[in-house]
């Protein structure tokens, strides 16, 4: 690993803030089950510790999704690289994400799974960049952490599939 990761968020961060995350959404969704979309392949670390926090039944679902490349920006192409397993219909859905910068991706997801018909459908993102947000009707009801406009990797986030495991957010300075 030649690139130098400076530290942006802790491990005990992270999980301090997953924790308190957790509690929101079982405090919001108290007596219903809801039904988790992780997005893969960064969303599986957080929808995994997420999952384990929540206090009221949990199913989960995984759909991957993609707007990237090789690179560090978004490339504005989504396409749906693996879809659910399950139907939506009449389902708390949760769409659960590493990141959320430009929000082409979730704009484009969200409207797919809205014409599933689910009972509601709302986002948790480990990471926010609003700066970068190009499309604005991209509403985050759960966010854990906003961050500046910077690359970084770790707990998820990779960079060219490298850095994923790293268990606190870091930044790659080259």
């Amino acid at each position: 690993m030649a690139d130098k990761i400076r530290v942006l968020l802790t491990e005990e961060e992270v999980n301090a803030k997953i924790s308190e995350i957790a509690k929101q959404i079982s405090d919001d969704y108290a007596g219903k089950e809801v039904h988790l979309i992780c997005i893969l392949k960064g969303g599986v670390f957080f929808t995994c510790e997420l999952a384990k926090r929540l206090t009221v039944p949990v199913s989960l679902d995984f759909m991957s999704v993609s707007s990237y490349g090789a690179g560090t920006k978004s490339s504005g192409v989504v396409k749906i690289i693996k879809d659910l397993d399950e139907p939506l219909d009449g389902k708390e859905v949760l769409i659960v994400e590493d990141i959320i910068d430009s929000g082409r991706t979730l704009a484009y997801l969200m409207e797919i799974l809205k014409q599933r018909n689910p009972k509601s459908i709302q986002l948790c993102t480990l990471l926010d960049k609003p700066e970068r947000r190009v499309k604005k009707q991209v509403q985050v009801k759960y966010t854990c952490f906003t961050i500046p406009d910077e690359f970084v990797v770790g707990y998820g986030l990779d960079y060219d599939q490298k850095y994923r495991n790293l268990p606190y957010i870091g930044v790659v300075e080259q």
